[in-house]
């Protein structure tokens, strides 16, 4: 298993314990959303643009896709949801993604990008491993569980 593919199942062994997930700009890769989906969670994953389709041309079978934006959102979107994910994470983003996941009373888990900060209160969790660090801020307003 490839570092990427080794990074996307460690994200989905530590998100599959939510029934419903919504993925914040899911952008071109759509893996980890799609491992969920094969695990039986329910997706829905977000952008700002239609969707990127991955190489056969289609979206993941199992990952429903919205468009939105989470510094302006539907909060439609994300009302079900056990949790609201975003993986690489801008700073600039990472207040938005707390904000919309605290509105419906659920967690914000993300990744960042790089060396990038958590600029957020939130728990580091190291994904057993893998070199990825999951940020969780928890709905009940500091950092997570």
């Amino acid at each position: 298993m490839g570092t990427r593919d080794a990074v996307v199942a460690a994200l989905a062994d530590r998100l599959e314990s939510y029934d419903v997930v919504v993925e914040v700009g899911v952008g071109e890769r759509p893996d980890v959303a799609a491992a969920l989906a094969e695990r039986g969670v329910a997706v829905t994953a977000t952008d700002v643009t239609e969707p990127r389709r991955v190489a056969d041309g289609s979206f993941p079978e199992g990952v429903a896709f919205v468009r939105d934006d989470v510094t302006d959102p539907d909060p439609g979107v994300y009302a079900d949801a056990d949790v609201v994910y975003a993986l690489n994470c801008p700073p600039e983003l990472q207040r938005p993604l707390v904000d919309v996941a605290r509105d419906v009373g659920v967690d914000a888990a993300f990744t960042t990008l790089g060396a990038d900060p958590a600029v957020v209160p939130a728990a580091a969790e190291a994904l057993p491993g893998v070199r990825e660090t999951l940020y969780v801020a928890s709905a009940r307003g500091g950092p997570g569980p």
